[in-house]
């Protein structure tokens, strides 16, 4: 029974094999991560029975994947260990010096002591992983268009103060094209009031929106009461044209990506089932599933609740219990915020007819619980129903 530790680095990975009676039958070596790389290292195990071999490694975020492919096509078994989990493992060494072939030997080493417990990494099917790929992207994105809207903002405080307050709201995209247009409060002053509302209207028109005779109103006399800090008004043209083109780029993108996303989720048995929760719309129903992904592969309701990382671990000594515990918080950001959109958008909707999440969520602000601890308990009863439903479908 063979033991191979891989130290995953960006383009390269430190591999070391050991025995089960901890003799070191490769010291450890450099693998580049390409087929060249990969055939070298099966080359050295080739004699023995896939069986006998179990490679360790530990999650990187995105780096161990290609080569965790590789292996899994091979057929190989290989576990993917928690970093926290080793890094524990380990901590009781003296001497705790730190090099990747040191980590390589450690990772073999842990797959000798724990060979009977350790647990394959699961095969996720294609549509789960390219849903989570995608939800990846859209996350990133999202991240990039909050610090663009922030950018905007400050813009308009800056040469337009007070346009943002008129135009909220779902009047975001005719705020993009007025700015774009009139960057400046002074470019607005030195049009006539007919001519400014004509344009405006026209925009709004465009856009679906009934009350541009209204809104430009305001807008124009907001124009000329406001007071601003302007640029030239071709270095604000130049900054709001470049800030606007990019947030309506990113618009399109994240609209894309949900739309491939709900087109992937419609294949999948459960869609229809998670699309009927309350709470979850059509954005949300596809990037549910992704950052969940194959609910099969959790042994229990409680094991997804641990890896969204909300759970509350007991914690007891003798005499002494601790009720008042946090949530771990060890688990997938992703899914805490894509249970979070869930549980606010049942608070806000406020459903009348019989939802449990929600009369849970009730019944926790009348204990006088905070609204974020509220919501964090109905994101944990939530996602127990989650399980029960859709495995109840691939059970039937």
């Amino acid at each position: 029974m063979i033991s191979i530790g891989i130290d995953v680095s960006k383009r390269k990975s430190t591999v070391a094999m050991m025995n089960v009676m901890g003799e070191i039958l490769q010291l450890p070596f450099e693998v580049e991560h390409s087929q060249n790389g990969v055939k070298e290292l099966l080359d050295l195990i080739k004699d023995y029975r896939k069986d006998q071999v179990r490679f360790i490694m530990e999650a990187t975020g995105i780096y161990h994947v290609g080569l965790l492919n590789e292996l899994q096509k091979q057929g190989y078994f290989v576990h993917v260990a928690n970093p926290l989990l080793i890094k524990k493992y380990f901590d009781a060494e003296i001497r705790k010096g730190k090099t990747d072939r040191k980590d390589a030997l450690k990772l073999s080493r842990y797959g000798t002591e724990k060979w009977w417990i350790l647990q394959e990494h699961s095969k996720a099917d294609r549509t789960y992983q390219d849903l989570q790929f995608l939800s990846r992207e859209y996350n990133s994105l999202m991240a990039t268009k909050i610090k663009l809207k922030v950018q905007l903002s400050n813009l308009i405080e800056r040469t337009f103060p007070g346009l943002e307050k008129i135009l909220k709201g779902h009047y975001f995209g005719l705020l993009l094209d007025v700015y774009e247009l009139y960057p400046c409060a002074s470019l607005v002053r030195e049009v006539s009031e007919k001519k400014f509302s004509t344009k405006f209207i026209k925009l709004a028109t465009k856009k679906g929106h009934h009350k541009g005779a209204q809104l430009a109103q305001k807008v124009y006399r907001l124009a000329h009461e406001c007071v601003t800090f302007e640029p030239s008004q071709e270095v604000a043209a130049l900054s709001v044209k470049h800030c606007v083109s990019l947030l309506r780029s990113i618009e399109q993108a994240t609209k894309a990506i949900i739309t491939q996303m709900d087109d992937l989720a419609k294949e999948l048995p459960e869609y229809e089932v998670v699309k009927k929760m309350k709470g979850v719309g059509d954005k949300l129903a596809p990037r549910l599933i992704a950052e969940i992904g194959d609910v099969r592969r959790f042994k229990d309701s409680k094991s997804l609740i641990a890896y969204a990382g909300i759970d509350a671990p007991p914690y007891q000594s003798g005499q002494f219990e601790g009720t008042k515990r946090h949530i771990s918080k060890r688990g997938s950001r992703s899914l805490r915020k894509c249970g979070y959109e869930v549980m606010m958008a049942i608070k806000s909707a406020k459903p009348t007819e019989d939802n449990a999440v929600y009369e849970y969520m009730l019944k926790k602000e009348a204990e006088g619980k905070n609204k974020k601890l509220v919501k964090i308990a109905g994101l944990n009863k939530f996602l127990r129903i989650y399980y029960a439903r859709v495995m109840e479908l691939y059970q039937s």
